[in-house]
């Protein structure tokens, strides 16, 4: 898909991401316990601007309008380890596979331009949809964590992928 591009997310994103995190289909597929409110965003942006190679926000664009969002963090600085997280579509430009190729732009940027090694997530167990975009963009399965998250009074698994350099070389 041509027209899509990512980049840093500011403060003039909040009300689009904050638009995002509350929708009603995009909600429920997110960490259980995370804030995204206006407050934890401004926070995390200010985290990114004082050190990007450590983690960020990204909006992803589709011919320079917002249309989603991804984000990572660093977890080793000495393996050169980032967790991925936070990819949600805005429901104006879901049906696209915009998604997927936001998806293989952040795995190259992350490896090729800010120099990680390995790329992992977790997405919940009863996400299919993750799931499969997940290996539809070379995300490699590595295994469950049974029951490891709870999700209001029921313990769900998670499934862990990642992506190494030599994946995309």
């Amino acid at each position: 898909m041509s027209g899509v591009s990512l980049r840093r997310a500011t403060p003039d994103d909040l009300d689009f991401l904050l638009d995002v995190f509350s929708d009603d289909d995009v909600r429920p597929f997110l960490a259980a316990g995370k804030r995204l409110d206006r407050e934890w965003l401004s926070e995390e942006l200010a985290r990114q601007e004082a050190d990007p190679q450590a983690s960020g926000r990204l909006i992803v664009e589709l011919d320079g309008e917002p249309a989603g969002t991804l984000a990572f963090e660093r977890i080793n600085e000495r393996s050169r380890i980032a967790r991925l997280g936070g990819l949600a579509v805005h429901r104006n430009f879901r049906g696209r596979r915009l998604a997927d190729e936001a998806a293989r732009l952040f795995q190259r940027l992350l490896i090729f331009d800010l120099g990680y090694h390995r790329l992992e997530m977790v997405v919940y167990g009863f996400n299919d949809r993750a799931k499969r975009h997940a290996e539809r963009v070379g995300w490699i399965k590595e295994g469950v964590k049974r029951k490891a998250y709870l999700r209001g009074d029921e313990w769900v698994d998670g499934v862990m992928y990642s992506v190494i350099r030599e994946d995309l070389e």
